[in-house]
């Protein structure tokens, strides 16, 4: 009884630890967020650490490198980003209406947070390659999208196969072309909402119409010749 007891006591206190520590994890990252807003992308750990009220030392039981924090400030990133996509995935809209809402509200969440932004996908300071952060960023936002565009296309009786593939691209597209447009600005962002969606819309309809051909009945022969089935 005794063995059980101290088994029970140890269990419940190492959830009360875990609890702690994911707490604790969650403000640190809320302060390095609000770090970056003020000082920047090339904000310091020291300064992520101030913003929180702790030293560095303090910090870094939390997480094991500025590596670790970055990932956790990207995943974090996604998520906001995913807050704003969500809205705009749900409800039923033309294609086009529905792909430009995406796009504008991806543009909208780069530019109304470029020190976020330029933190996560420039990575200025920090030991890891940028493209492996981003890449665990973005496949946060594909996946979301891709049990989406599957729902869709398999909704339109449209060959679902391609859903993954399709929205990796198109996140892809739009996070490289919305990086581009945050450092040139050399078109509104109406303008690049606009030849973004151009280029999706065709993308889905080359989808829909290979699934229409896929469906339909050929009986042309290797010669190219059509024939009847009732001759």
């Amino acid at each position: 009884m005794r063995t059980e007891a101290v088994k029970t006591f140890s269990s419940a206190q190492t959830a009360r630890w875990a609890g702690h520590r994911a707490q604790r994890r969650e403000e640190f990252i809320k302060a390095a967020i609000t770090a970056i807003r003020e000082h920047g992308p090339g904000v310091s750990v020291a300064a992520m650490a101030a913003a929180a009220g702790v030293t560095k030392p303090v910090l870094y039981r939390y997480f094991t490198d500025r590596a670790d924090l970055q990932r956790a400030v990207s995943e974090r990133a996604a998520q906001l980003l995913l807050h704003r996509l969500l809205p705009e995935l749900a409800g039923e809209r033309e294609p086009v209406e529905h792909i430009r809402a995406i796009v504008q509200a991806f543009l909208a969440a780069a530019e109304d947070e470029p020190q976020l932004w330029h933190f996560v996908v420039h990575n200025p300071g920090g030991e890891r390659e940028p493209a492996e952060v981003v890449a665990h960023s973005l496949a946060l936002v594909a996946r979301t999208l891709t049990a989406v565009l599957d729902d869709r296309l398999r909704a339109r009786g449209a060959d679902a196969s391609g859903a993954e593939a399709f929205a990796y691209g198109l996140v892809g597209m739009v996070y490289t072309a919305g990086d581009w447009w945050l450092q040139q600005r050399t078109m509104s962002r109406e303008a690049l909402t606009d030849y973004l969606t151009t280029i999706i819309l065709g993308g889905l309809a080359g989808l829909f119409e290979h699934r229409a051909h896929g469906d339909s009945t050929d009986n042309t022969d290797n010669t190219g010749n059509t024939h009847d089935d009732n001759t």
